[in-house]
C-alpha cells in the first residue's frame, strides 16, 4: 500500500469516526455562548471569524504571505485525530511556507485523560516544544489512551525525554490558568459550530474532506485564488 492510500485512509477513517460514538462533543460544553468578538477579513477578502484563530493560538507552521490558514480542532486522546495525525504532518512537509498550520485545544470530557494531555502540551509550549510535545502525544496515544487512570506520570515522562526543566514543567502543568488556556480553545471551538474532533477550517470555513486528495485539491484551490 502506497503511503498516499495509508494517509488517505488515515482521512477517511477519522471522517468516519467524526460521525461516530468516539466524536460526541464534551457533554458541559461552555458554561456560556462566548461573543462573537466581530469578524476578520482573509487574504482572499473573505470575512473569518476571529475565533478561529488568535494572536496566540499555536501555529505548527507559517507562512509568510498569510494566504491560506488550516485550523485544526484536536483531542490527543481521540482515535481520529491521530489517524489522520500522518496526513496532516504530511501536508506541513509539502506546503511549507505556504501554508499556516494552526492547533486549537478541543478535549472531549469523555476521554479520561485528554484535558490531562492538553495541559501538557501547553506546559511543553512554556519551554518552547509545543510540536515535540503535540508530536510525542500521537505518537504515543496507544501506551495512555482509552484508560480511566491519570496519566499525569506518563506526561511527565515525555518533559523528560524531551529535556524539559521538570520542576518549571510541574508548576505550569497544575497551574490554572494552563487549564483556563486549554478551555478558552475549546469554548472557541464549540462557539465557531466544532461538535467533535478532529474538525478542520480552511481559510475560515470548516471543511470535511474524505481523503487526502480531497484535502490536497482544497487547499490548493485556496493557494490560486
Amino acid at each position: 500500500m502506497s503511503l498516499n492510500t495509508r494517509l488517505s485512509l488515515g482521512i477517511a477513517t477519522a471522517f468516519a469516526l467524526v460521525v461516530g460514538v468516539l466524536l460526541v462533543v464534551n457533554a458541559t460544553k461552555s458554561p456560556s455562548t462566548p461573543s462573537s468578538g466581530g469578524t476578520v477579513e482573509s487574504r482572499s477578502g473573505e470575512t473569518v471569524d476571529p475565533r478561529l484563530v488568535r494572536p496566540d493560538s499555536h501555529r505548527l507552521d507559517t507562512a509568510p504571505d498569510g494566504k491560506v490558514t488550516f485550523v485544526e480542532f484536536l483531542d490527543f486522546e481521540c482515535e481520529a485525530c491521530a489517524a489522520a495525525f500522518p496526513a496532516i504532518e504530511k501536508l506541513r512537509e509539502q506546503y511549507d511556507g505556504k501554508v499556516t498550520f494552526v492547533v486549537r485545544y478541543f478535549p472531549i470530557e469523555s476521554h479520561f485523560n485528554a484535558e490531562r494531555a492538553a495541559r501538557a502540551v501547553e506546559a511543553a509550549s512554556k519551554q518552547g516544544k509545543f510540536e515535540a510535545m503535540y508530536q510525542k502525544m500521537y505518537q504515543s496515544q496507544g501506551e495512555w489512551g482509552e484508560q480511566q487512570v491519570p496519566a499525569d506520570a506518563k506526561f511527565r515522562s515525555f518533559a523528560k525525554d524531551l529535556g524539559l526543566d521538570l520542576t518549571a514543567f510541574d508548576k505550569a502543568y497544575a497551574d490554572p490558568a494552563t487549564l483556563a488556556r486549554v478551555k478558552k480553545d475549546a469554548e472557541d471551538g464549540i462557539a465557531v459550530g466544532v461538535r467533535g474532533t478532529p474538525s478542520f477550517f480552511l481559510n475560515g470555513k470548516q471543511i470535511q474532506p474524505q481523503s487526502l486528495d480531497e484535502l490536497t485539491a482544497a487547499i490548493d484551490a485556496e493557494l490560486n485564488r
